[in-house]
């Protein structure tokens, strides 16, 4: 069996050698073997590698992809592992893209106001009105107020 250098390693799965010294600190690689100071892998190292970039690319942090790979019962398989962080994450996703869309929606807003200085945007939004004097109709269809958001909330 050829052991890998780091380098060798590296190339095949597409990351530097940085990060799999950092996968290592981190714990979620086995420290590897070393030969004059120089760490050697073993090929089925590659395959933990591409799990740990797969979970990558799902988002999941360091954290979370150590507890994937080490945080549950020996006899819990890999699709069980997974759903159970996937729900976790896609709970998250879902807040997040609710989030996004309220950015979203307060930026889309704010290109609206008429206000002439600051302190006039100050006391209208303290008192939860929109930064215009009349608002126009509201045509089917068309975006929420984020301001009108804030107001329901209280």
């Amino acid at each position: 069996m050829t052991a890998l250098s780091i380098g060798q390693v590296a190339r095949q799965v597409g990351v530097a050698p940085s990060a799999l010294r950092y996968y290592e600190k981190a714990g979620l690689l086995p420290v590897a073997a070393r030969a004059s100071q120089r760490r050697q892998y073993d090929k089925q190292i590659l395959g933990r590698i591409r799990i740990i970039l797969l979970a990558r690319d799902a988002g999941f942090t360091v954290s979370e992809t150590r507890t994937f790979l080490n945080g549950f019962d020996l006899g819990a398989t890999p699709a069980a592992r997974w759903r159970a962080m996937a729900r976790q994450k896609l709970a998250q996703l879902d807040a997040l893209i609710a989030r996004v869309a309220d950015m979203k929606a307060i930026l889309a807003a704010s290109f609206h106001c008429e206000c002439r200085r600051l302190e006039d945007c100050e006391r209208l939004i303290a008192a939860r009105k929109p930064c215009r004097p009349d608002p126009a109709p509201r045509r089917v269809g068309a975006a929420v107020d984020p301001m009108q958001r804030l107001r329901k909330k209280k």
